[in-house]
């Protein structure tokens, strides 16, 4: 698989040129960039400040994972998107949201703001987001 990331006319020509060799029947796609594996490990650093924090959320404490979901499903219910929660094989609840690593780089900062924000409020200390580097202390 080849891939290109058209930054310069120079890479849209090697890509251009990728696409006239291609063989029969080969896939062309356009898209814009995913999130970046900084904004993952901000988001997870986060995520995990807020498990470690012990703040409830639905009278209990929740794990990163827990947390992970939670805070992108309020994101895409606060940016307009549509969740919808079905029952599952065994009966149970489960919740068909947005996959955060589809998230295009627009997409993940604004979880991020998002998440930011619900700390804030909730006066959730970011402990290990601050040692990653990953918080700017101007905006803290």
């Amino acid at each position: 698989m080849t891939r290109f990331v058209l930054r310069n006319e120079r890479i849209v020509g090697n890509a251009l040129a990728a696409v006239r060799q291609a063989p029969a029947d080969y896939v062309v796609t356009i898209s814009e960039p995913t999130r970046s594996g900084e904004q993952n490990k901000k988001f997870h650093a986060i995520c995990g400040d807020i498990a470690k924090s012990g703040h409830l959320f639905a009278g209990k404490p929740r794990d990163l994972d827990a947390w992970k979901a939670i805070l992108i499903s309020g994101h895409a219910v606060a940016t307009g998107s549509e969740g919808e929660i079905i029952p599952g094989i065994e009966g149970e609840f489960v919740a068909i949201r947005e996959s955060s690593a589809k998230m295009g780089v627009a997409r993940a900062a604004s979880l991020i703001t998002y998440t930011l924000a619900y700390c804030d409020t909730n006066g959730i200390e970011l402990t290990e987001t601050r040692k990653g580097g990953w918080l700017d202390e101007r905006a803290a």
